[in-house]
């Protein structure tokens, strides 16, 4: 055996024992090459072997990592003729019961797409938020008047740089959360009636909102690698009139890709030569695995179209209820229907993730949460492919914590949740994702709390979904 495959070998033998589990770091090239008492170019031959036969995968500037091991994702969906028609979206008593899940501390909470609690940065918050109450006493005991906090805003429209969007801070109107500016941006540009174009699937709490707001929809199908299918949803806006598309490009919820730049500046030229405004979600788009903070579509917008909205509740303080949307053109109207709704978002936390933005406390803890999750997705997409049916496909995500699992065609994924949370686990059926029942044998499952502690939780998934699997 050449002496490169028998240093391969070694590595083999150690992922395998799991000295090494899937997302860890193997050791460097010099490391290795001490360590075996071999040459630098014997490590570099091996290590070359090794990814060939996806073992481990290169990550630039950063090292080699041990791979899942996984069947390769669901392929881009063909289209050919595709036959659309809005659809009513009818409303689900599950999705209420599913959030409700996330009050119970006994069950394992796969379910909802929460962070952890134990990745919030509390303490520092807390103290923040106590500081700031005392350093600013008047201000925050009274109305944060939409557009919001002005020292808030200003970070954000700093922050927001990273993403290649340039806002002025009157540009931005503080919210209760992403899920309100959606709401607001749909109130503000569709009536009841109209017909709205989104990708499918599409996270289930828009789903509802469009539901309540008597709206139509157009799904056009998605890749779990690429985004929407921009040859059927051109197809969608050449044979219907539609008032408006909602989008989540950057670490979808639910599949957990990264649309790149050309295909998102492709899909805006596309929405603007059909006059179809944007409703763009980037609540995950500060969770990106690599670091690099992606674009947002909102940087190519020149005229106003996009209305993007964000939040701090998937990297911060879901209960801070902290978001934003900046509305464009659509400005005075948001501002109006966020003062009807609700009058204003809270003064003190405003003021607190303001400090933390100022004290540079933000991105440090990025950093941190990134590396995790990270590490949390690669690992639990590796527990689904060894316990579930050998059928089963995983997404990949590159940000989030989101991770979508397509089951053998034959098992329900309502009848998965109704017997996943006898045993103490919940899950999203994909089901609640689409108007239509193509998604039933896929659910989501929330990676944020994988863990070695709940590693059984999807060890017992896998053993119902294989007797599901079995009895259909």
């Amino acid at each position: 055996m050449p002496l490169y495959e028998t240093v391969a070998s070694k590595i083999v033998d150690l992922v395998e024992r799991g000295t090494f589990n899937p997302g860890e770091r193997v050791p460097s090239i010099r490391n290795l090459s001490r360590q075996l008492k071999v040459s630098v170019n014997t490590v570099k031959t091996a290590y070359a072997f090794l990814e060939d036969r996806r073992v481990i995968q290169a990550k630039p500037q950063s090292g080699y990592y041990v791979c899942p091991r996984l069947p390769e994702p669901p392929s881009e969906p063909e289209i050919t003729t595709p036959a659309f028609d809005p659809a009513v979206i009818s409303a689900s008593d599950l999705v209420l019961r599913i959030m409700g899940d996330v009050m119970s501390p006994d069950i394992v909470q796969f379910g909802a797409a929460i962070p952890d609690p134990s990745l919030v940065p509390t303490a520092k918050l807390t103290r923040m938020l106590s500081s700031e109450a005392r350093r600013f006493p008047d201000e925050s005991t009274a109305y944060a008047m939409p557009p919001g906090n002005i020292r808030l805003r200003t970070q954000i429209a700093k922050h927001m740089m990273k993403a290649g969007c340039t806002l002025h801070p009157d540009d931005i109107i503080i919210t209760n959360g992403a899920s309100e500016a959606v709401f607001l941006a749909l109130r503000a540009i569709c009536k009841p009636g109209d017909t709205l174009v989104i990708g499918a699937p599409l996270y289930f709490t828009f789903l509802q909102m469009i539901q309540s707001l008597g709206l139509k929809v157009l799904e056009i199908p998605m890749s779990p690698t690429r985004g929407i299918n921009l040859e059927a949803l051109e197809i969608a806006l050449d044979r219907h009139r539609v008032q408006a598309c909602l989008l989540i490009p950057n670490f979808n919820n639910p599949l957990g890709f990264c649309m790149d730049d050309g295909r998102k500046k492709r899909l805006l030229g596309l929405l603007k030569r059909h006059a179809v405004p944007v409703i763009e979600d980037d609540i995950n788009g500060d969770l990106s695995f690599s670091g690099t903070r992606p674009s947002v579509i909102k940087a190519w917008d020149r005229d106003g179209d996009v209305l993007l909205c964000s939040s701090f509740s998937k990297t911060l303080a879901p209960g801070y209820r902290v978001g934003w949307i900046a509305p464009g053109k659509y400005m005075d109207s948001i501002q109006r229907q966020k003062l009807m709704i609700n009058i204003a978002t809270p003064t003190p936390t405003q003021l607190a993730v303001a400090e933390f933005l100022v004290s540079g406390g933000y991105e440090h803890h990025l950093r941190s949460i990134r590396k995790i999750y990270g590490k949390r997705i690669v690992q639990m997409a590796d527990a689904v492919g060894h316990y579930f049916p050998s059928e089963t496909r995983v997404t990949r995500p590159e940000g989030g914590f989101a991770l979508w699992v397509e089951m053998p065609g034959n098992v329900d994924s309502i009848a998965l949740y109704g017997l996943a949370l006898k045993k103490g686990i919940t899950v999203a059926p994909g089901k609640i994702f689409s108007t239509t029942d193509r998604f039933n044998h896929c659910i989501r499952l929330n990676a944020a709390f994988w863990s070695g502690e709940t590693r059984w939780a999807v060890k017992t998934l896998g053993k119902i979904v294989c007797q599901l699997s079995r009895n259909s």
